[in-house]
């Protein structure tokens, strides 16, 4: 073997060793990837943007695989999860489903019945009223008479809303008085008597209106301030 052949023996050594150097780099770094990484666990996220107050279902989710050291504690595991739930806040697709953004669907409670009615767009609390919330419903009537004066009335105290349909159109051949062309449908929980109150309310009512109840109000109207005139307005700040 002259000189010559034997540096090509040595660069050939030497580039394998390098190879071999090079490759037991790259294990070490992906190994040390994986050991930070850490095992992977199951998780969801949305497939498409999510309306607040909407229920949710396997159609809106799909199953991920995420590094679990980085997975937050509140995400969902388990789509039994979202039995009864209704997304608490406007979800966005992609995002990762966790348990702080949903709530549970109100519920009725024993001797409460569902009960909806259309409530126009101008009238209602636009985009405030929401599955949960609370709200006091009042009904503007004609006065019998020519002479008999407008009134207005409190039908029902503290109405608990459980659910809010989308906007749609008004049967045009009724309700011709009401201020939109547009209404919302609106689900409430009541007892037999308020039910009736508001069924008569939007049948016979000029206008019907929500007025929001704030989260820690747990007073309720007084029977004099139930039921307004402009004649028996004296200027107080309260019907009589």
């Amino acid at each position: 073997m002259n000189s010559r052949q034997r540096r090509g023996v040595v660069l050939l050594v030497v580039s394998v060793l390098c190879a071999v150097a090079a490759f037991a780099g790259v294990v070490a770094v992906v190994g040390n990837a994986r050991s930070q990484v850490g095992s992977k666990v199951t998780a969801y996220e949305l497939t498409s943007d999510v309306p607040a107050y909407t229920a949710l279902g396997d159609a809106k989710v799909r199953r991920i695989s995420v590094p679990k050291r980085w997975l937050p504690d509140t995400a969902v595991r388990d789509l039994g999860e979202l039995q009864g739930k209704i997304a608490a806040v406007p979800l966005k697709k992609g995002s990762l489903l966790q348990s702080d953004m949903v709530a549970d669907q109100p519920q009725l409670q024993p001797g409460q019945m569902e009960i909806a009615i259309m409530i126009d767009a101008e009238t209602g609390v636009a985009g405030k009223i929401t599955p949960g919330a609370r709200v006091n419903i009042f009904a503007t009537f004609k006065g019998k008479e020519q002479r008999d004066p407008d009134i207005s009335k409190l039908m029902v105290a503290d109405a608990q809303v459980i659910d809010v349909g989308e906007i749609k159109a008004f049967d045009s051949n009724s309700n011709s008085q009401r201020l939109s062309e547009q209404g919302v449908p609106i689900t409430f929980a009541l007892d037999v008597r308020d039910a009736q109150r508001i069924a008569y309310s939007e049948s016979f009512a000029v206008h019907v209106r929500l007025a929001l109840v704030a989260p820690n109000d747990t007073g309720t109207p007084s029977l004099g301030d139930r039921t307004y005139t402009l004649g028996g307005d004296k200027g107080t700040g309260s019907a009589q």
